[in-house]
């Protein structure tokens, strides 16, 4: 008897046919000629007998596109954070502040602040006329290994299980030569500052990953956000749409301001 596997894109499908053909005998006692044609047209409708599926893809960072149009040149370049991209732009419109300055209430001087600059070099995007850019982020994308069909990444209650038994592992105090981190799933994660690097680090060690999230060749998936940009994801599934964010947001919303910050 051949089992369906539902992590493979042709397992999943013939699980929905036969939840779906479940469900209309359920309702109706039978498999009514009609129904069960309109169902079965709609699920092979869903399917591409021409060409083979295309190669999945993992997230390996994100990067800002700036595009920049005038009259004269249409250009795009890739920045690694907003603020540089922003102030790339910000030098070229002071380079070219002559052609607004003192005209419409604009200053006869650019300001000091990037984003003000821009701002009001460009005006409006509905009256740019012949000059506008676009600045926004965009995944950078590599193609991705066939996943190995074994592999079936935990249910919800066993990621609830293993979720709520993760440890943290404080410094035993200024003196300990370890490091801070958390436990998940035998993933250890580490957020600490590092006065050599001069910058807050955070680190992952997957020498002691659980089995269940070990793959059969050897990888775990791995999705790694700051903010709502994406640094590196594989071999993960597609990101739900911010919903975890604002869940994680509301709930820091509910932490206190803590004392040191306060200068207590």
């Amino acid at each position: 008897m051949i089992t369906p596997d539902p992590a493979t894109p042709e397992g999943a499908a013939v699980i929905d046919l036969h939840e779906k053909m479940q469900d209309l005998e359920q309702r109706t006692g039978e498999w009514p000629g009609a129904d069960t044609v309109t169902i079965l047209d709609e699920w092979l409708a869903g399917l591409d007998f021409a060409r083979p599926p295309a190669p999945g893809r993992w997230v390996t960072g994100s990067a800002w596109v700036l595009r920049r149009q005038d009259r004269h040149e249409d250009t795009v370049t890739l920045w690694a954070d907003e603020a540089s991209a922003l102030a790339s732009l910000a030098r070229d419109v002071r380079s070219s502040w002559d052609n607004v300055g003192d005209v419409d209430g604009i200053p006869g001087s650019p300001p000091a602040d990037d984003r003000a600059a821009v701002d009001l070099y460009y005006g409006p995007r509905e009256s740019r006329g012949d000059e506008d850019y676009w600045l926004y982020p965009q995944d950078i994308n590599t193609l991705a290994p066939p996943a190995p069909h074994a592999f079936r990444f935990p249910g919800p209650e066993l990621c609830a299980w293993i979720n709520s038994a993760a440890r943290f592992h404080p410094m035993s105090g200024p003196d300990d030569t370890g490091l801070p981190c958390i436990e998940v799933g035998g993933v250890l994660v580490f957020a600490y500052l590092d006065p050599d690097m001069k910058a807050v680090r955070i680190s992952v060690d997957l020498d002691t990953t659980t089995e269940q999230l070990q793959r059969s060749d050897a990888t775990i998936p791995l999705h790694i956000q700051i903010g709502n940009s994406t640094v590196f994801s594989a071999p993960a599934g597609p990101v739900p749409a911010n919903t975890r964010t604002r869940r994680l947001r509301r709930w820091l919303r509910r932490i206190p301001w803590m004392g040191w910050q306060k200068g207590d």
